[in-house]
């Protein structure tokens, strides 16, 4: 990998793009390496991971509302839309399989400077294959340069210091996997890049208070400006330049200033794009810093039964990374992550709730642990609100540290009893983190597809989904396709789409 100094330049410098971090990304885009094994293994098992989170949110409100907006737009090629047959226009379908993916937040993350879910650049990449009629190959090729750049971005530049979402980093990278997809030339996917994140850049209040339904769109949004930012590129139109780099460009306005300086890493020319590999999926529905919490409460839960009812309890503290503190735990000072009536998605980003919600029960279940009723049940509302975290300067230093080994998403817990004793413990790592107790390896993958696919899809629409997508690397572009699931007959007329403008 090689580091590139990134910082705000006067127009005056009139930087040339060679030294922009746009055109640098894009020389990564259509280097020609080839994938390795290890990567394309990888890609596989993630194409499945997203299908199975999608499947799972087939009939959930934001989901059928975005894909009754792909269906109102049918084109030929085109590209498929999880839930049912037909050909739509390719950005609609990676707007509604974009919300489809991110509905539940139970794929794909990687978190460094910033925060990020990898995967959303599967539905603007897959969606552009499927209409252009290419390869698995090259949509294998495509995928790890998403992966890669969204992850060498996430490491470097953080956003949401300056309350920008995440999404900022996931129109640059899906515009160049696209690039590397239809092997485009650097000019084209330089200014594509530049689209992409112009077009993608807002706030974080999409993430905070009373999360809102957006929450899904959001990453949806930027793969389906992606695609649309190629479209306008491949016909020969300019983007904002330099677009990082520029006087009144992202860096200076949005992010560390004008005297911001980033080192940005990027793989060398012939380097293997293995960014994937840095990345790690979820076991649970739930924010991924809830994920070691969520196994750590089931721990407690079998180790301490009484635990349950929640009596026994006078006080929580977890003590976390100053992330999992000021985003979903008690430092974000939001009332709604105490709230029994807030949103599914507000709930998901509550660390007091969750961390309750797994004690009393032993399992976190992507339907049942959000309920209505289950939010508000009378023990739940009160040991729930005996529940508060804090940063630890300890565990925030391994949140960030760049050696794996030591890099963490936990923290420790202590429980004071009403008879004044104190039960204490700690997780460093999700159990299935790479390094966690239960790694996902492909096995976990296809087993999560199967329960989140139960009763969603017929059992002979599993088994084919299943046998193409572990296929991928070999599939003829006619294949791609079948890179898509059919809910069972008569699911999805219960849930018709909502009528809008279109």
């Amino acid at each position: 990998m090689k580091l590139h100094s990134v910082r705000p330049h006067p127009s005056s410098e009139n930087l040339p793009r060679e030294h922009q971090l746009a055109w640098k990304i894009a020389e990564v885009a259509t280097d020609p390496v080839a994938v390795t094994d290890e990567v394309a293994e990888m890609i596989v098992n993630r194409v499945i991971d997203n299908a199975a989170v999608a499947t799972a949110s087939l009939t959930r409100a934001p989901v059928v509302a975005a894909r009754a907006q792909a269906h109102d737009h049918p084109y030929d090629p085109g590209s498929t839309v999880f839930g049912f047959g037909g050909r739509y226009s390719p950005e609609w379908a990676a707007w509604a399989n974009g919300v489809a993916v991110r509905e539940l937040d139970y794929h794909d993350t990687f978190l460094a400077a910033e925060y990020s879910h990898p995967g959303d650049n599967i539905p603007p990449i897959l969606a552009v294959a499927q209409h252009a009629g290419k390869s698995g190959g090259d949509l294998i090729r495509g995928i790890a340069t998403g992966y890669e750049i969204q992850v060498d971005l996430v490491k470097a530049i953080s956003l949401h210091a300056h309350k920008i979402d995440h999404v900022a980093h996931l129109g640059p990278s899906a515009a160049a996997g696209i690039g590397t997809l239809l092997g485009l030339d650097t000019a084209t996917i330089f200014q594509a890049i530049g689209q992409a994140l112009h077009t993608t850049t807002a706030t974080r209040q999409s993430r905070k208070g009373e999360i809102s339904t957006w929450k899904a769109y959001a990453p949806a949004f930027a793969g389906k400006m992606a695609v649309e930012a190629v479209d306008r590129a491949m016909r020969g139109q300019t983007s904002p330049t330099p677009i990082y780099e520029g006087e009144d460009g992202v860096i200076a306005w949005l992010l560390d200033g004008p005297d911001a300086r980033y080192e940005v890493p990027l793989p060398e020319a012939g380097e293997a794009k293995r960014g994937i590999l840095d990345t790690y999926t979820k076991e649970h529905s739930a924010e991924y810093q809830a994920q070691a919490w969520i196994d750590l409460a089931r721990k407690l839960h079998r180790e301490y039964p009484a635990l349950g009812d929640g009596g026994t309890i006078e006080r929580v503290i977890i003590r976390t990374s100053h992330h999992t503190h000021f985003v979903i735990g008690s430092g974000a000072n939001d009332p709604q992550k105490y709230d029994p009536r807030a949103s599914r998605e507000t709930l998901d980003h509550s660390i007091p709730y969750i961390f309750t919600v797994a004690l009393q029960d032993g399992e976190w279940n992507h339907e049942r642990s959000y309920a209505p009723e289950r939010a508000s049940r009378p023990d739940t509302v009160a040991l729930w609100r005996r529940v508060v975290t804090e940063e630890d300067p300890e565990w925030t230093r391994r949140y960030h540290s760049t050696d794996p080994a030591e890099k963490a998403f936990g923290g420790s817990v202590a429980i004071t009893l009403t008879d004044g004793s104190t039960i204490v413990d700690e997780i460093a790592v999700a159990d299935a983190h790479p390094l966690g107790a239960r790694p996902f390896a492909r096995e976990q993958y296809v087993a999560k597809f199967r329960i989140l696919a139960d009763g969603v899809l017929e059992p002979a629409e599993i088994e084919r989904f299943l046998d193409l997508a572990q296929r991928l690397p070999s599939l003829a572009a006619d294949d791609l396709s079948g890179l898509t699931v059919t809910a069972r007959p008569g699911l999805l007329a219960a849930f018709p789409g909502p009528k809008g403008l279109f």
